[in-house]
């Protein structure tokens, strides 16, 4: 884990969630395709459904034809501890970083069990004292979702967490499924990082535009929802981006940081640059033959390409000046054509 704080590189997260759907197999597929985007991680939840919720939870969507309550698709979305240690280890054998997001006390159990590389707390966590404890008191890094909460929540349990050793980054979030541009909240990225040091993006808007912004905006961790395709199955898919789209959010963000981490002086041009100037540049040029003595006025000169003699910038310093010798039609005028 790219351990958080103002000077780290920019971790990416693709979330699975409950893409997945219940199915094992799905899931170890989406890690087979998130390993070819350059993605740092996987990120998936850990739901137990008897510890988590109570029969009645309400549904936020109704979008399952399958499972008559919430309580119910949680169940269909359990995975066994040995599952997930098999989860773990495909993403280590994939060079990816293994996350879960715990809903419980039982849920975090096993997650410390088997190991993550940080804790992700979800945004309906943020003030679940008891298991926000458990989490710090391990020492790793948490990544701190703030999308249903106000300042003065968030300053709250950051300052708690700050009694602990555990890095901290806290991430803008807003809980919508997708968000619209008017609801992301970019500028808190900025805000969160004067405020709290280390700070993200968990992103919802299905679009790789946020992400990007956020890597511009000095971000340490930026996460985002991905889907294997748009046709797939499950209340995330338009908040997600597809393998292809996570492609090419991971390469945006490493060029912006490469671009961050060279700024450049421009009275320093690369010499690259440096070597186009007298190309792209113009000079002073005559338009006719000239005898030796004539008195320069500007209907005799004009500026083209390249940019070797007087520069263009000149032309009218040149008029009424005397030629000491005699030019051509298309002469490049240098300071040794005039009297002085």
């Amino acid at each position: 884990m790219h351990t958080p704080s103002e000077k780290a590189a920019c971790t990416v997260i693709a979330e699975v969630a409950q893409a997945h759907d219940g199915s094992l197999g799905m899931a170890h597929a989406f890690i087979d395709a998130i390993a070819t985007t350059g993605a740092d991680a996987v990120k998936f939840q850990t739901h137990i459904a008897a510890a988590e919720s109570t029969p009645g939870e309400p549904w936020r969507v109704r979008f399952s034809p399958q499972d008559e309550t919430r309580y119910d698709y949680w169940k269909r979305m359990e995975f066994t501890p040995e599952q997930w240690a098999g989860l773990k280890r495909h993403c280590e054998e994939k060079g990816l970083l293994f996350l879960s997001s715990p809903f419980s006390e039982p849920a975090f159990e096993l997650l410390d069990r088997i190991g993550v590389a940080a804790w992700k707390v979800a945004s309906g966590e943020i003030t679940n004292k008891p298991l926000l404890e458990r989490m710090a008191r391990t020492g790793l890094p948490m990544l701190l979702s703030t999308g249903m909460s106000p300042l003065a929540e968030i300053d709250r349990t950051v300052a708690w967490l700050r009694g602990f050793s555990s890095p901290l980054a806290v991430l803008q979030c807003t809980s919508e499924y997708p968000c619209g541009p008017e609801h992301i909240g970019i500028n808190n990225v900025v805000l969160f990082r004067e405020r709290y040091g280390a700070a993200g993006l968990s992103d919802h808007s299905g679009t790789i535009y946020p992400g990007l912004a956020a890597a511009v905006l000095g971000a340490q961790v930026v996460e985002v929802h991905v889907t294997l395709s748009r046709h797939m199955f499950g209340p995330d898919v338009p908040a997600s981006l597809t393998i292809e789209e996570l492609t090419r959010l991971v390469e945006g963000i490493r060029f912006i940081e490469t671009m961050l981490a060279h700024p450049q002086d421009k009275d320093r041009m690369p010499e690259t640059v440096e070597a186009l100037r007298p190309i792209f540049m113009k000079s002073v040029v005559t338009r006719q033959a000239l005898p030796a003595g004539t008195r320069l006025e500007a209907g005799h000169l004009t500026t083209k390409k390249p940019g070797t003699g007087i520069p263009a910038w000149d032309f009218d310093r040149l008029i009424g000046r005397r030629l000491r010798n005699s030019v051509p039609e298309n002469h490049i005028l240098t300071p040794e054509d005039l009297e002085d």
